[in-house]
């Protein structure tokens, strides 16, 4: 995925379904629809091209031509004076999170791992969120939120797993299974370093600055990255009109409509009602991996999505008083 679910604190029941009620028009749920379509969508096409780009290589060209489509709109971002230079390490780190780690180590894990597998691993954030939270900043874990993390870690061992559980014992994961914990892991970094802000409001405030000025130092790292993949690699890309389109696809799809519609999508209905979206992910990655690549999902693949939805929900819930 290339954006980030931050809660609120839950409402009660009753407000809840309400502000469902008031908030969710037709135009919202399209809104916050189209991120999950699109994160499935860059998972399956990933994995439909892995053996034409190079992973680390496929990051940094999705980059570079999603950074030519969003300069038209924040070039002022670039400027001495913007105040994106004078905070360079703090937009380092953020592109090293997002743009660089996170992108490379998903398209990584496509190369041994399905993008079903990928999108319900990924699906575990709200353990990762929560762990990080308590460990480096003393948030405090609730019951139902220790039952939803382990709902959630349920789900993620049974992808894991395969569905057979005596996989465990043996510990055999595949690389991608551990590269796209690694990624999780990477996001919710950066997630929490989104909910304390310190760079300048006028660049928050701009959906295409704050955009652009973490692409200009991910490029950096996607760049490294890319390097090292040709040097020390038989690293080659076929190019093929296919795989031109794939690139205009997760330039366009995932990393900008993607990233727009999420975050007005949220000004509408809130962090909380949309982070349930988020959980579309898997799902369309099964119905995209059964149309282009051949891949139905499995009984453990329903089993784990029941199980990761199931934590979020309870962990969602406010306790009573």
């Amino acid at each position: 995925m290339n954006c980030m679910s931050l809660c609120s604190e839950p409402c009660s029941r009753t407000c809840y379904i309400s502000g469902m009620t008031q908030r969710l028009t037709p135009s919202t749920v399209l809104l916050l629809t189209i991120p999950p379509l699109m994160w499935a969508g860059n998972a399956v096409v990933g994995r439909m091209i892995n053996t034409e780009v190079p992973p680390m290589t496929l990051n940094l060209l999705r980059w570079v031509v999603a950074f030519v489509l969003l300069l038209p709109l924040a070039a002022s971002v670039l400027r001495t004076d913007s105040g994106m230079w004078q905070h360079w390490r703090r937009f380092a780190v953020l592109g090293l999170l997002s743009v660089g780690a996170y992108n490379s180590l998903q398209y990584l894990a496509l190369q041994t791992s399905t993008p079903i597998n990928v999108t319900l691993v990924a699906a575990s954030m709200p353990v990762w969120m929560l762990g990080l939270g308590w460990l480096l900043h003393g948030e405090q874990i609730s019951r139902r939120q220790f039952l939803g993390a382990a709902l959630s870690i349920a789900g993620v061992l049974t992808v894991l797993s395969r569905g057979d559980w005596t996989v465990l014992a043996q510990v055999r994961l595949v690389p991608g299974d551990i590269y796209v914990l690694l990624a999780t892991a990477a996001w919710a970094t950066y997630s929490w370093m989104l909910a304390r802000p310190r760079e300048p409001q006028h660049i928050r405030a701009n959906w295409a600055a704050f955009l652009l000025a973490q692409i200009v130092f991910g490029l950096g790292w996607s760049s490294l990255f890319a390097g090292a993949e040709w040097a020390l690699t038989d690293a080659q890309i076929h190019w093929s009109w296919p795989v031109v389109a794939a690139l205009l696809f997760i330039a366009l799809g995932p990393a900008l409509l993607a990233y727009r519609s999420w975050g007005a999508g949220i000004q509408r209905s809130g962090p909380t009602v949309a982070g349930f979206f988020a959980n579309l992910t898997p799902l369309f990655a099964a119905v995209l991996s059964a149309a282009f690549l051949g891949e139905p999902p499995r009984i453990y693949h329903v089993l784990a999505f029941v199980l990761i939805v199931g934590g979020i929900v309870v962990s969602s819930k406010r306790q009573p008083n």
